[in-house]
């Protein structure tokens, strides 16, 4: 049954989105119907097709009660938008339904497990807020909260262990044991995050079985999001810690993304970490889930925003917050590395391509330009002692422009949008390490307000957005020395 909270959402949606010219958006990257969205959620195979969920508020392009709004794939490139599918509508969930995930059941269903959000009034007159686990259950269209909601409240965490910092369900249907696993975000009695770990026969009934890992308040404090999965002989855990510090070049201050790898005893469930470093070094990335496809790759996507900067807004905005293009994950050198999905090949048009083009000044290139396309860019040295510095220039217009800057001698690249137009007083350049020398290999994707940067074959990557006008589409090299560059540049038919 359609709850009138939910009914509401998908009348406000359905009458005002189409309001919004296509023009206006991404044309490739996921946004909302119309409002704000921000974390994925449910991001899952279900049926053949690839499901994704997201943190929604329909009403206003700021943060608010949060509903689940709905979209689904086949190649994660182009999406079909589907009915809203959470409301905040129930007791346990009236302040919203916040962060979780899904799963294909046995028997054909898909699995929500999401985060509920209430708020008791305490003796002393004040509000306490509280965050359980809830379950929908749904055939990829419409879902039904269980009657049974919350299966997991502060009673399931350990003693010392926040109720109201509980939040974001991970999980996963292992098939040998026949069982359901999921990882949830918390806070310890340090104050800082840990992730703990449950498990069920039935989806419904969970229990407690160990604290996973915890930060110790050596990796900022409370850990959303967290996703637990295999990987190419190793296990990875995600998670988007808030007020984190400042390590070097490798983590920034604020919220953060970060990779712990390690090996994992499934008997005695240990997680034995072995390294540590940032998912993506970009300006806006946080809340990273995965999914699994039939072919056996690892999938994930993000929401492409930071919660420091999403308070500043292009004017007369409509739709706030995108998720980034799915990625292809594996594991080299004992190091996470990200692609874009290669469904994204099918789309490519019209290619340029250019070899040994010697740079010093600035340099354009016929046919190198836009807002929408794929391009790769490898950079060499050239005559003499090769090059100091080198230099791409991207949505280059009047005095727009975003760059790209790296020192061969170091191996610091600076993604700097600081003229990119939107003139905010924000978070506007970020600087992190790849691999120091002569080559440097960057694959630039562009959709309209974003930029996704990948180095060396998916060693880093990088993310940002920009509102730069779009007809500045023009695209330059420079550097100080001399270089040389093969640059591959496709439009995406879409």
């Amino acid at each position: 049954m359609t709850s009138k909270e939910l009914q509401k959402a998908r009348d406000y949606e359905g009458k005002y989105m189409d309001f919004i010219p296509q023009q206006e958006r991404p044309a490739f990257h996921v946004t909302g119907g119309i409002g704000w969205i921000n974390d994925p959620n449910g991001f899952s195979c279900y049926q053949g097709e690839y499901h994704l969920f997201y943190q929604y508020h329909p009403y206003d392009t700021n943060w608010g009660p949060m509903h689940w709004g709905h979209v689904k794939t086949k190649d994660f490139i182009r999406w079909e938008r589907l009915p809203i599918s959470l409301a905040p509508d129930m007791d346990y969930d009236k302040y919203g339904c916040f962060s979780g995930s899904a799963v294909e059941t046995p028997d054909g269903r898909h699995l929500l497990m999401y985060t509920g959000v209430q708020k008791i009034l305490q003796e002393d007159g004040n509000y306490q807020e509280f965050q359980t686990q809830c379950i929908a259950i749904g055939d990829g269209v419409t879902y039904e909260k269980v009657s049974q909601n919350p299966v997991l409240t502060g009673a399931d965490v350990p003693e010392g262990n926040s109720a109201k910092d509980f939040r974001d369900p991970k999980l996963w249907y292992d098939s040998e044991e026949k069982c359901y696993y999921s990882v949830v975000g918390n806070r310890t009695a340090d104050g800082s995050g840990a992730v703990l770990l449950y498990r069920s026969e039935d989806g419904i009934n969970w229990q407690f079985v160990t604290t996973l890992d915890a930060s110790q308040n050596q990796y900022g404090k409370m850990w959303e999001c967290p996703d637990f999965f295999p990987l190419d002989g190793e296990h990875v855990l995600f998670v988007s810690p808030q007020e984190m510090k400042q390590m070097g070049y490798e983590f920034h201050i604020g919220n953060g993304t970060v990779c712990l790898m390690g090996d994992y005893n499934k008997e005695s469930h240990s997680f034995d970490r072995k390294c540590v470093h940032t998912i993506d070094y970009g300006l806006d990335f946080y809340a990273p889930q995965t999914t699994n496809t039939p072919d056996g790759r690892r999938i994930m996507i993000g929401w492409m925003q930071n919660w420091a900067t999403c308070r500043s807004q292009p004017e007369n905005a409509r739709w706030f917050g995108e998720m980034v293009l799915p990625r292809e994950l594996s594991i080299r050198d004992g190091r996470l590395y990200q692609v874009p999905v290669r469904e994204l090949e099918n789309y490519h048009k019209d290619c340029i391509s250019y070899q040994n083009i010697c740079v010093s000044k600035e340099t354009q290139l016929d046919g190198i330009r836009g807002r929408i396309l794929d391009m790769s860019v490898t950079v060499r040295p050239g005559e003499g002692r090769g090059y100091e510095k080198f230099k791409l220039n991207l949505a280059k217009g009047d005095d727009n422009v975003t760059t790209v800057i790296y020192d061969p001698h170091t191996g610091l690249v600076t993604f700097d949008r600081t003229d990119c137009g939107f003139n905010y007083d924000i978070i506007n350049e970020r600087s992190f390490l790849v691999k120091a020398g002569q080559e440097l290999k960057i694959r630039v994707v562009m959709d309209r307000y974003s930029i996704e940067l990948f180095f060396n074959d998916g060693a880093a990557a990088a993310t940002a957005m920009i509102y730069t006008p779009q007809e500045h589409d023009a695209i330059s090299f420079e550097a100080e020395g001399s270089a040389l560059i093969d640059v591959e540049k496709y439009d995406l038919a879409l």
